[in-house]
Parts: C-alpha cells; structure tokens; sequence
C-alpha cells in the first residue's frame, strides 16, 4: 500500500475549469453565471478556507499520529465546514481572501483555532481526542455524524465565538429547542454568552463594540448541522432537487460527505454536478514564522475547485446552515417551508414547532429507534459503523 505526497501546487493542472454552460453556478447562497462572473466564482472558493491532510504536526495526545493521511479526511471536511461558520460569524460572507493582501486580525483569528496543534479550538488534535469520547480511538475514521457531534462539544470552549450549535437527529428540526439554545444566557450571563470588553477581547480581534452588541444581543449565533441518510446504498434521487435548493439558502454552509474511499465539503452545484473542496493532499504542517505571522497560502484552494455527479454522492451525509440572528433564522424556517410544498421535491429532513412526543432529548444521540420506527429507519439511521467507514482516503 502507498500514498502518495502532493502538494497544492502539483495538483493545479489537473482540475478541469468550469464548463461553459448557461447553468448558474450556486456557492454557498451565492448566484454566478460562468459567462460573465468567472473570476468572481474562483475568489468565491478561493476564499474559503481549505484544510487537507498535513504531516509532521506534535504529536497527537504527545505520543499519538504526526500525520493525519490515510484517516483525516472527514476531520478535515468537519473543520472546513465550521472554519465557514466562523468565517461568517467574524468576516462576514462577503469576505474575500486575495493573495499577498492583508488580512485584518479577525482572519488570522478564525485560522489559529484550526491549526495543527493541542491548544487551537478546532484542531486535529482536539477533534480526535474529543473524538475519544464519541467511541472513535485517535486514528479511526469518523462519520459526518460523529464529527458533528464532536465540533459541538468543541464549540462551548470558544468563548470568542459564542456559538449557538445544534445538530438535529432523527431527520427532523424542532425550532422550539432552537430558539431556546439560541436564546439561553441572555442577558449576559457567563464568558460564553459575553466576552468581557478587556484586553483578552481586543486580543482576539473582537472589537469593543461587537462585544457591547453582543451583551444586548438576544440572539447566539447559530450553527445548525442536520446528519441525514438519503439513501440505502445510492443517494435517492427524489433528494437531489432539495439538496440543490440547500446550496441557494444564504444560510448555506454547505454539506459533508462523500463518495466511497473520499470524504468531501460540498461548497456548490452547477448542473448535475457538486462542486467540493477536496481535503487529500498531504501538505507539512504550518508553524508560524519568528515574526509570529502565520503562512496562510496552503489554507486557500488556488486552483478550479473539484466537481463530482450528484449520483456519486455517498447518501450519508450532514447538511450546514448559519444564522447570525433570529432574522436569519426566520427566514430559514421560511425558506424551508415553502420548499416542502414544492410538488415533486422530496424532503430530506422534517421542520417542526414543538419537540414530537416520541422524542427523547433532541440534542442525545440516539440509534436505537424502536421498531415501530423501522419504516422511518429505512429513510434514516446513522450508519457510523458501516456505509460511514467507507469514507477512509
């Protein structure tokens, strides 16, 4: 067995462009046309903050891997989907990286909670050791489920962030349990709900301002990630239609999953195809500079993004929306509504008021439905142990 060590440069000449089609190119809520923006949507991608494998970080657990290949992708894939969901909490979805400009702090911020290393919010190191605690040893590969689950427990130790994260199980999402962890610790009521407005904020980049607005705030910014299965073996194609319509929300943070033997983070769609951000090539891991700046080029995909057949796509997957306010979720809640009402759309997960009775507590993993559930179980399971394992290199 042999794996191969690539570089991103090595790798630029062997994406194709986009096509030249009068299909709109949907990234991230984001309308482009390939005839008149095309520049536009290679910033767009650009932009995001690309994470693949790396080699010779500290030792995970300090005895533990020095490298993440052959394992890491799903990792990878769960980072760069919340790397998203900081990017718009922090920089907003207009922002835009562009190479050898400076960047303000709050940039430079949101990267250091991913780097390689024990002590950054969103590491490896720290998702694989948390990981430890959702039945995975360091080492194993995760499902989108998993990694869901392991980002939300990672989340309530970013203070600076105060992030608001639910992932919503059993294909259904209650928006009464969502407006209650939304709305919980408000008014200020611990270091999570309300930096202090001291040196430690201004250090983080967060502006004294923001943290003023933040205590009179009654909203935490919200990160929703929905774990669903669309499919036995293949994607059901009655799916794909609402996936697509996942891509034009503005909400959109995108989608993690795969196809067999690769795990990816879904970005877009033009046509048929979905466009991913592809996280296996080995790259060394990155240290900062004497100087303390932090080489961030090997962060940013520079080439045309990878594209793949919607029918490619393994059916385990979890789906990532943002809402910075109550506004935005509203408007989410609405946006899905009128979706399920479209005749030949399929939907791929639930919106309810109230917490159905036959419920447990929506934020426990659960995988023994009873059996009386066994025709929703067709539709849906967390298949962690099987059809998940699958998404390895």
């Amino acid at each position: 067995f042999f794996l191969a060590t690539l570089t991103y440069d090595t790798l630029r000449f062997e994406y194709e462009d986009f096509p030249e089609t009068k299909e709109p190119v949907w990234i991230l809520g984001r309308k482009y046309s390939v005839f008149t923006e095309k520049e536009e949507i290679l910033l767009d991608v650009t932009s995001r903050l690309w994470f693949t494998y790396r080699k010779n970080f500290p030792a995970i657990g300090g005895t533990g891997p020095t490298s993440d290949t052959g394992w890491g992708c799903m990792l990878r894939c769960g980072q760069m989907i919340f790397a998203q969901a900081l990017v718009c909490r922090h920089l907003g979805r207009d922002w835009r990286w562009i190479k050898g400009k400076r960047q303000m702090d709050n940039y430079f911020n949101v990267l250091n909670a991913f780097i390689d290393k024990k002590d950054s919010y969103y590491s490896i190191h720290q998702i694989a050791q948390m990981g430890v605690g959702e039945g995975k040893s360091i080492g194993q590969w995760y499902g989108p489920n998993t990694v869901a689950q392991v980002l939300k427990k990672l989340a309530t130790f970013d203070t600076w962030s105060s992030l608001a994260v639910h992932i919503a199980m059993d294909n259904t999402v209650v928006m009464e349990e969502i407006r209650r962890l939304c709305q919980s610790n408000f008014p200020c009521a611990g270091a999570a709900a309300c930096p202090a407005v001291e040196s430690d904020v201004l250090y983080n980049g967060y502006p004294e301002e923001a943290g003023v607005r933040d205590r009179l705030s009654l909203w935490k910014p919200l990160v929703l990630l929905i774990p669903l299965r669309l499919g036995l073996t293949e994607i059901n194609e009655a799916y794909i239609e609402t996936l697509k319509h996942c891509f034009m929300m503005p909400q959109s943070l995108g989608v993690i999953g795969g196809k067999p033997n690769s795990a990816h983070y879904f970005i877009g769609y033009v046509g048929e195809e979905l466009i991913y951000l592809d996280p296996h090539t080995t790259q060394p891991a990155v240290e900062p500079s004497d100087s303390g700046c932090l080489p961030d080029e090997s962060f940013h995909c520079q080439h045309p993004p990878c594209r793949m057949s919607i029918a490619e796509l393994d059916p385990s997957i979890a789906v990532g929306f943002f809402c910075n306010t109550e506004e935005d979720f509203n408007n989410w809640c609405q946006q899905i509504k009128k979706l399920s009402l479209v005749r030949g759309v399929l939907p791929m997960f639930e919106l309810v008021e109230r917490q159905p009775s036959h419920f447990s507590n929506p934020d426990v993993l659960n995988l023994t439905p009873d059996s009386s559930d066994a025709d929703r179980l067709e539709r849906f399971f967390d298949s962690e142990d099987e059809d998940f394992e699958i998404l390895s290199l």
